[in-house]
């Protein structure tokens, strides 16, 4: 699906990601009718972007476009991270019905760039989608009032294994033991640059900076649970 951009270069596109094909073909018609100013191209998935940016120009932005899938599905959490890792380092954006706190922050944290939820008006969409080619990062007003009073909280507080996903929480042990990116990769069945997206968004939930702070940290986390437990 091509326009004439405006405001970006002739070859400039945003890709569209979204297995269910009216759903993503009618998306695009939408961004397009509302004068997105650059060109929208629709794809099935990271594999079949693949097979076709070569004949493509240049990708500003990926938009994934959830529906109403829930983002504990193991799965949809693999395709997100596949796409963000496979796309680095252009910003990909989530579309999404659910816009819980929980939701929204486990969809951040998989390293998307910004989160639209479906209930906001096409324009919100556009400027959300903007911003992320921008280098900002848009989150729904209502999650930004909720988070509001827990900022404080969690800027001193160390998080529990409880708040990594199940795959962080194996990379953050395999972390702790000193394992390498490769053997980690190798373990887990990741690829390497898979594991790299994981380990940077463990230490953002630690607040490390280093391998070496994520090991420490984690090895606080696992002792003091252990306490917990046992005063249990």
């Amino acid at each position: 699906m091509d326009r004439q951009p405006q405001g970006y270069a002739q070859s400039d596109y945003v890709a569209i990601f979204d297995k269910r094909n009216l759903d993503r073909e009618c998306l695009a018609n939408s961004l397009v009718s509302h004068r997105i100013g650059i060109s929208v191209h629709t794809f099935s998935g990271v594999a079949n972007w693949q097979q076709n940016r070569a004949s493509l120009g240049t990708l500003r932005a990926g938009l994934v476009n959830m529906g109403s899938r829930d983002i504990a599905d193991p799965e949809l959490r693999d395709e997100i991270t596949q796409l963000v890792t496979s796309l680095e380092p252009v910003p990909v954006v989530v579309l999404s019905d659910n816009q819980t706190l929980e939701h929204v922050l486990q969809v951040i944290d998989l390293g998307v760039q910004g989160f639209i939820p479906s209930s906001v008006d096409i324009d919100v969409c556009i400027e959300a989608i903007g911003l992320a080619i921008a280098g900002g990062q848009f989150v729904p007003a209502a999650c930004v009032l909720a988070t509001r009073n827990l900022l404080g909280i969690y800027s001193h507080k160390v998080c529990g294994h409880s708040a990594f996903t199940e795959r962080q929480a194996a990379v953050a042990e395999a972390l702790r033991r000193g394992k390498a990116n490769k053997l980690i990769a190798r373990e887990l069945n990741l690829c390497e640059s898979t594991v790299k997206v994981h380990i940077r968004n463990i230490m953002k939930k630690l607040g490390a900076t280093n391998r070496t702070e994520v090991a420490c940290k984690v090895g606080e986390i696992m002792s003091d649970e252990t306490y917990q437990n046992s005063r249990a």
